[in-house]
């Protein structure tokens, strides 16, 4: 696992061992940042259910302002604090040791972009989905992008979110959601 592009260019993250955590492919990672690569520069990032921290530090590296990184298990946490330093970005982000929709609830930012990648099938997805427009944490023009397996059926949003589009990648499903401008 590596960083494609930006000033952290090929360097390669850390990894947590044993199976609780699946790490977005290359080929996938690849794929959304090329959906998403001219909507970066300058903007707040959160990678929610952080695993690795790899979404978060690939957006850095391509120009985000700033990241801030939830995983509700110290060891992920560590593994991203530790991620940040490798690639010299750790002045840009924040790391967060919680459960992610809880953190969600008390959230008072608002973010630019935002990375959805939870553990598949454990309705934590479409929780945080429901958290994230209630408490409408995403900025106007913001994005909003989730992985999930093609076969999950994600629920329809009330303006000002709207479903951009969705793609496919093998058996994972990009689905990109923006939110209109703030009046």
């Amino acid at each position: 696992m590596r960083v494609i592009t930006g000033t952290a260019r090929g360097r390669r993250l850390k990894e947590l061992a044993g199976m609780e955590t699946r790490p977005t492919t290359d080929r996938v990672k690849e794929g959304l940042f090329n959906i998403i690569q001219f909507d970066i520069e300058g903007r707040a990032v959160l990678d929610l259910f952080a695993g690795t921290g790899q979404l978060g530090i690939e957006a850095l590296s391509r120009g985000a302002a700033s990241a801030v990184f939830v995983d509700q298990r110290k060891e992920a946490a560590r593994l991203v604090e530790e991620n940040l330093k490798l690639t010299g970005l750790a002045g840009q982000g924040r790391v967060v040791c919680g459960d992610a929709v809880a953190f969600l609830a008390s959230c008072r930012e608002k973010f630019g972009l935002i990375f959805l990648d939870p553990p598949y099938g454990t309705g934590l997805l479409e929780q945080a989905i429901s958290k994230i427009t209630q408490f409408d944490i995403l900025r106007g023009h913001g994005i909003m992008v989730c992985e999930s397996k093609v076969s999950q059926e994600l629920p329809p949003l009330e303006p000002p979110y709207r479903l951009h589009r969705t793609y496919r990648y093998g058996q994972i499903q990009l689905t990109v959601y923006h939110r209109e401008a703030e009046a």
